[in-house]
């Protein structure tokens, strides 16, 4: 390994402490905080705690202190970077669990901000993941490859101007995370008001009465229909065995190519048994419906999918990609599972006949295409913020390399 002039090269246990010693014992009656990594956002922020209640098994705690660097330890939260920089005193909170690793960096020797934005790079967690042990589904990060692991580090001046630069990037990539989450808020609420008729383009109000129904009030000049009465299902075989892609069906991105979406075939290689569904056609994996996991295909002319799966077409009074937002919403998720859930054979799922006696609100197909495309509008705002992330994160991961490595230096 090359050193640039003036870097050290020092084991991690040399500039920090790893996982603190227990320093505080527990009376019967406490009740301590102990995060845990669903504690942390994906941004690395300290989002919430819960208070769990001591056992025999955890006789004392470590406090946190300003300027802990919190790792995951188990897979996939270690490979994905997941982990936090401690900012503010956690009054009351501690750690002991089997889910993170805490570095606690010494001041005299490293940037606490600096080994944070280390800990993070690319090298760090591909080696870290190497060397985990335990078993599939178990495997962790083992607390001697951390304290034994070596790497290069600027002088203390120097560190601190890297990693300003490079929360820099943290910044843009967290203000435009939360505008994403503003945005997504937003959608729902408009959905919300926009698939119930509570907010109508004045163009297509006919009536101001009200029609009552199960789930809320909608408008009375939409029709309220059974799935039955706009859709047919639908059961083309592939019986000649024809190469079409096989799709799966996923809970928020619909229709999804399987073999790209899971890296892998989970599907058997003999597809003549498969269900054919074309364009503009529903499919939903009938075992799975109450999670919400409905797709209709709107990027392919035609797919596969499973045989467990129900395939549908709807008529000419119902545009498609409406119909879709309105199955997308939670309430309709909710409207899946309580179906299920009553269906008398609760082992075959929600099928064609349980689910075609479900209710759709319905206005004119000139206001289904309107309301879709005010959605539409929302959620391609929200794809171009995604990808404006995407493409931070990137840059962010190219200036890491060079930064942490000396290939770049930079002025104190």
């Amino acid at each position: 390994m090359v050193v640039p002039k003036g870097w050290s090269h020092n084991k991690l246990s040399d500039i920090a402490i790893i996982n603190p010693k227990k320093s505080r014992r527990l009376k019967d009656d406490d009740l301590v905080t102990f995060l845990a990594m669903s504690d942390i956002s994906e941004d690395g922020r300290v989002l919430n705690y819960q208070t769990r209640k001591y056992s025999e098994v955890c006789e004392g705690y470590t406090p946190f202190e300003n300027g802990d660097i919190i790792i995951a330890k188990i897979t996939p939260c270690f490979e994905n970077g997941k982990g936090a920089l401690v900012t503010r005193l956690l009054n009351g909170i501690g750690f002991g669990s089997t889910e993170l690793h805490v570095l606690r960096p010494l001041k005299n020797k490293i940037s606490k901000e600096f080994l944070f934005q280390f800990i993070n790079s690319r090298h760090f967690r591909k080696l870290g993941k190497a060397n985990m042990v335990g078993t599939a589904g178990q495997k962790r990060v083992p607390v001697n490859f951390i304290s034994t692991y070596k790497f290069i580090f600027p002088p203390l001046p120097e560190q601190r101007k890297i990693a300003t630069i490079l929360f820099v990037w943290d910044k843009a990539i967290e203000k435009v995370t939360f505008l994403i989450d503003v945005k997504r808020n937003f959608k729902q609420a408009l959905m919300q008001e926009l698939l119930t008729g509570k907010l109508r383009f004045k163009e297509f109000v006919k009536s101001n009465m009200k029609t009552k129904t199960h789930y809320g009030v909608i408008p009375g000049d939409w029709e309220y229909s059974k799935v039955e009465e706009i859709a047919d299902e639908v059961s083309d075989r592939n019986e000649k065995g024809r190469n079409i892609p096989v799709l799966s069906c996923t809970k928020y991105d619909g229709l999804v190519d399987s073999l790209q979406y899971f890296g892998k075939r989970i599907f058997s290689e003999d597809t003549s048994d498969y269900k054919i569904v074309r364009r503009d056609q529903f499919a939903y994996a009938t075992n799975h419906i109450e999670e919400g996991s409905i797709g209709l295909l709107d990027s392919l002319d035609k797919g596969l999918v499973s045989p467990m799966y129900t395939v549908f077409k709807t008529d000419e009074n119902v545009y498609a990609p409406y119909l879709y937002k309105v199955f997308k919403t939670e309430l309709y998720r909710h409207i899946f599972e309580a179906n299920t859930s009553g269906s008398i054979d609760r082992r075959g799922g929600l099928r064609w006949k349980q689910f075609s006696q479900i209710h759709i609100p319905l206005p004119s197909i000139e206001e289904q295409k309107k309301i879709f495309a005010c959605i539409d509008t929302r959620d391609r705002e929200i794809r171009l913020l995604q990808q404006l992330v995407e493409a931070l994160k990137t840059q962010k991961k190219g200036l890491m390399q060079k930064l942490l490595t000396g290939k770049i230096r930079v002025k104190v």
